[in-house]
């Protein structure tokens, strides 16, 4: 019964990509702004191969590797989640999703407010939990939606609770992911619901986010047909639109998450769990909190040797990311263009570097190899590779 366990540590960029500056990214590099925090510690990944990997400059090199490494390189045009997981799972996108810097045009806004019946506020790039704090007391007094954005592309819609039910702020949601298709596609529409008084905001746990469907095949596409077990923890799900997946468990944060994980690796399946911890890029890099994250990252890499022991004898882990958000580069709070890192563990799994690769879309291609499946997009697989 083969399994393969896809984790991606959400923005654990290891470097600039070459083509960074064009993104407004210069020396940005996650690992490296962490590993120079005293809470940093990865002996565990770094016993896989995560500081043997191209252009990593940081770490212990003096233990063979345990794992398959590589360095691999977005040939998506972006720096987003949704481009990124899409791009792990096979579609590489020749156009960046379109982004607000200065806010929703009438022509999206208009729609919006006809089809919710309410008003609009903000409507520009923000910070979660100051455009709550900024906003939340007009909201409370007039029941306007808060709509804002980020560099990202997203439509967000914050709404307090007492005054939103969260069944209409879905419904919002909904009315809007209708209204942005084509140019206005954005990759994901989100539900922000939040709670508490002025002073006093706080985000809960009721976020949603409502994504593009993808618009190519997918790796969870081929599994699903090929009658395997698609198995999605925490916003992958939503990241797909929910296609391809055969089962899904939301999480509240990365200890949820793993500990999710940790249940799967206990189950009977045949297919793919395909994992996102969130906490690294929505708690610390988009906060700028250098040492959240390096304490994330050491939490993590504690509990490395529990799942690594959990694996049965034909079982892959891979472990990946999906873009960088350097928390050291105080010039932005947003997405960093970086290269990603890949370490691929089995008990059958020679330890080898393999490079750098030339898109993300190798590991969809790899698990599809695993399953003796021919991917249906450009990607090689890393399985045989010498």
């Amino acid at each position: 019964m083969r399994r393969v366990f896809l984790v991606v540590l959400d923005s654990f960029g290891i470097g600039a990509m070459p083509d960074a500056p064009d993104y407004g990214d210069i020396g940005v590099n996650t690992l490296r702004s962490i590993a120079a925090s005293p809470a940093f510690r990865a002996p565990n990944l770094g016993a896989l191969g995560l500081f043997h990997i191209d252009g990593v400059e940081v770490g212990d090199r003096t233990k063979p590797p345990k794992a398959v490494y590589a360095r691999l390189a977005e040939a998506s045009k972006g720096k987003d989640t949704t481009i990124g997981h899409w791009e792990i799972a096979g579609i590489r996108s020749r156009e960046p999703l379109p982004v607000y810097p200065n806010g929703f045009p009438e022509e999206v806004l208009g729609p919006f407010r006809a089809k919710t019946g309410r008003g609009v506020l903000c409507n520009r790039p923000y910070s979660g939990t100051e455009v709550i704090r900024d906003y939340g007391a007009r909201h409370l007094a007039t029941g306007d939606l808060i709509v804002y954005t980020s560099a990202d592309s997203v439509f967000q819609i914050a709404a307090h609770e007492q005054v939103v039910p969260l069944e209409e702020l879905y419904r919002d949601c909904e009315i809007a992911r209708q209204i942005l298709q084509g140019r206005h596609g954005v990759g994901r529409v989100i539900a922000r619901p939040f709670i508490g008084e002025e002073g006093h905001f706080l985000r809960t746990a009721g976020r949603h986010d409502y994504s593009l469907s993808p618009p190519g095949v997918t790796m969870l596409d081929q599994l699903k047909e090929a009658g395997l077990d698609v198995i999605a923890v925490g916003k992958i799900r939503d990241i797909f639109a929910g296609r391809g997946i055969t089962e899904w468990a939301a999480t509240q944060g990365n200890e949820d998450g793993i500990r999710k994980m940790r249940e799967y690796l206990e189950r009977d399946f045949e297919g793919l769990c395909f994992v996102n911890l969130v906490d690294f890029d929505m708690l610390y890099g988009h906060r700028n909190d250098v040492d959240g994250y390096a304490k994330a990252i050491a939490a993590f890499d504690l509990k490395l040797p529990e799942l690594l022991h959990a694996l049965r004898s034909q079982d892959l882990l891979m472990i990946t990311a999906d873009h960088g958000c350097d928390p050291g580069y105080k010039a932005s709070t947003d997405h960093s263009r970086e290269y990603v890192p890949f370490l691929m563990y089995g008990p059958g799994i020679e330890p080898k570097g393999l490079g750098t690769r030339e898109s993300f879309s190798d590991i969809g291609a790899t698990v599809l190899q695993y399953f003796d499946i021919q991917p249906q997009f450009d990607g090689k697989g890393m399985l045989s590779e010498e």
